[in-house]
């Protein structure tokens, strides 16, 4: 069976800095209509830092559609005409003031299907070089560097609950694993 949706009409709601909103009605493979709410983004970056020792380089920041702060690794909107390589350079270190001689292109994975279409591609940051974080002007931020057992345990009790730094705490844990 055909499970495809099939747009007939797109009605743009709001246009934002960092995503726009537009309301589609769709055909059902059934012929029944529905509306579908959609997030466009432009796609973002992840990016695992992994310490010679064994840690990965954390982020925290209050995350306001949640109400508190998250532990999350370093990420960010990719810009206007920029590669995802060039924002996983230029996010890891404005965030984390690292810079890596290493830098892995890993995989992409949509970060929410459900309702937007954002793409976020991942990548292992390997030979860090410690520097000055540049934080955006809105960006309070705090860099942690944590063992990858721990942050495992901390997975496992529910310490870390963003969807892209579990992600990257597993996969940071098989690719030490590999080495």
């Amino acid at each position: 069976m055909n499970y495809e949706e099939k747009t007939m009409k797109t009605e743009k709601i709001y246009e934002g800095k960092v995503v726009n909103l537009r309301i589609d009605t769709v055909e059902l493979p059934d012929k029944k209509y529905s509306k579908r709410e959609i997030v466009e983004h432009p796609g973002s970056v992840g990016i695992i830092p992994i310490t010679n020792d064994g840690c990965i380089i954390l982020v925290e920041q209050f995350r306001k559609p949640v109400e508190k702060s998250l532990l999350e690794i370093p990420a960010g909107k990719i810009e206007i005409n920029e590669e995802p390589r060039e924002t996983a350079l230029r996010e890891l270190c404005e965030e984390t003031g690292f810079t890596a001689s290493k830098l892995e292109y890993l995989f992409e994975f949509y970060t929410s299907p459900g309702f937007s279409n954002e793409k976020m591609y991942l990548f292992v940051a390997m030979g860090l070089v410690e520097g000055e974080a540049e934080p955006g002007n809105d960006e309070y931020i705090e860099v942690k560097k944590i063992k990858i057992e721990d942050l495992m345990n901390m997975v496992v009790r529910g310490e870390i609950v963003d969807s892209k730094t579990i992600i990257g705490i597993l996969y940071g844990q098989k690719y030490l694993n590999l080495k």
